[in-house]
């Protein structure tokens, strides 16, 4: 497909693809779906090769949000059925942020709902902060409070806080469809705050809130020009008790265009598989990890995700591995540590397969005791 040609020989340039070559990606066919994953894998292993960097949430306080975003479980509203609490203390979100650690995260995000922090609120962060720091020296930290004023990003870079995370969520044209209480201009100035304090900016969106085609490539073209460093790509979880509770517009093949639409637009970039993975993806979530270098661990702010174990399983057979605490995440251009390309060395793959002989899995080998000949009823 000629298409598909282009946007990998863009994407090992850094060249951004047209609009109308990013629209191509989302009306492809289901025929073409793993030709589209092909492609899109392979700018994904040129720029991090089959690494995938772990990252863990820390939800510090949950629900009871004067913002009214219509996708939000915590928003002014809401008649979710989520946890509800205040403030976690530094010990304890540091005992949290622990648990991730010692599953294999890399990062860990500290989220707060909330329309943005008061300067009491970051101190109080930035104590947390600390504790992370001490207790797991070599983890990544993310702050993700809101939005930000004067002088607050600075004091989380202080305090030792590696990224900040705002999501612009969707295009700006229809950003006043899913929230009234603040706007996307508000959204972009603090993700700029983050950047102009040294702050890794991560900043991505949400689809399946009923978004056009064009929608999504306007919000993604307009990640790519703000330049995080990372791009989170979250899937509606349509909570029931909020105002998109009927929107289950996605399916696992829908997803996966989108996701690499996203790698061909921003090919550099860490995009993560965030929130929604398990419920849209499903069965498939395998082949995003050839799109995307980046997941989240364990669960997430007020859903569960999959098992942690679970993760990192399906890491391991889908053939990529773990993004260890001593390897820089990003490209060296865009401040990392791999000189021209972070892909991997085909002779070292080549021995490392040769080398590598898979451990018993005995515990997946189960004798049938059900079904003909039994008593008992068949699995059907």
């Amino acid at each position: 497909m000629d298409l598909l040609n282009t946007l990998v020989d863009k994407g090992l340039r850094r060249e951004l693809p047209t609009r109308e070559e990013a629209l191509a990606v989302l009306a492809t066919s289901d025929d073409d779906l793993l030709d589209v994953v092909a492609a899109a894998g392979k700018v994904r292993r040129q720029w991090f090769g089959r690494r995938v960097k772990l990252n863990y949430l820390v939800n510090l306080k949950s629900g009871l949000c004067p913002e009214d975003c219509s996708y939000c479980s915590q928003r002014l509203g809401s008649k979710a059925e989520i946890l509800k609490y205040t403030w976690l203390k530094p010990d304890e979100a540091s005992k949290a942020a622990a648990a991730g650690v010692a599953g294999g995260a890399k990062r860990v995000c500290l989220v707060a709902s909330g329309r943005g922090p008061t300067d009491r609120d970051v101190d109080r962060v930035s104590k947390t902060i600390e504790a992370i720091k001490d207790q797991n020296g070599d983890v990544e930290v993310c702050a993700c409070l809101g939005l930000l004023s004067g002088g607050q990003a600075e004091r989380l870079r202080e305090a030792g806080a590696d990224a900040y995370n705002h999501n612009l969520n969707t295009s700006e044209s229809t950003y006043g469809k899913i929230t009234s209480t603040h706007t996307y201009a508000d959204r972009v100035d603090t993700v700029q705050q983050a950047q102009a304090a040294g702050l890794s900016a991560c900043s991505g969106l949400i689809a399946g809130m009923g978004e056009s085609d064009e929608d999504l490539i306007d919000v993604v073209f307009a990640l790519r020009d703000l330049d995080p460093d990372s791009v989170p790509v979250n899937f509606l979880i349509p909570f029931e008790g909020t105002p998109l509770a009927e929107e289950w517009n996605l399916t696992p093949q829908r997803a996966l265009r989108i996701l690499a639409m996203v790698r061909f637009v921003c090919p550099d970039v860490e995009v993560r598989l965030a929130g929604g993975r398990e419920v849209h993806l499903r069965t498939m979530q395998p082949l995003a990890l050839h799109l995307v270098n980046s997941i989240f661990l364990g669960d997430y702010l007020t859903s569960e995700g999959q098992a942690g174990q679970s993760d990192l399983e399906m890491i391991a057979d889908a053939g990529f591995e773990v993004e260890g605490t001593d390897t820089t995440t990003l490209p060296q251009h865009r401040g990392g540590g791999c000189a021209s390309a972070c892909g991997d060395d085909p002779a070292e793959v080549e021995t490392q397969a040769a080398a590598e002989v898979p451990a018993a899995r005995t515990d997946l080998v189960s004798v049938r005791r059900r079904g003909a000949g039994t008593d008992l009823a068949p699995n059907a």
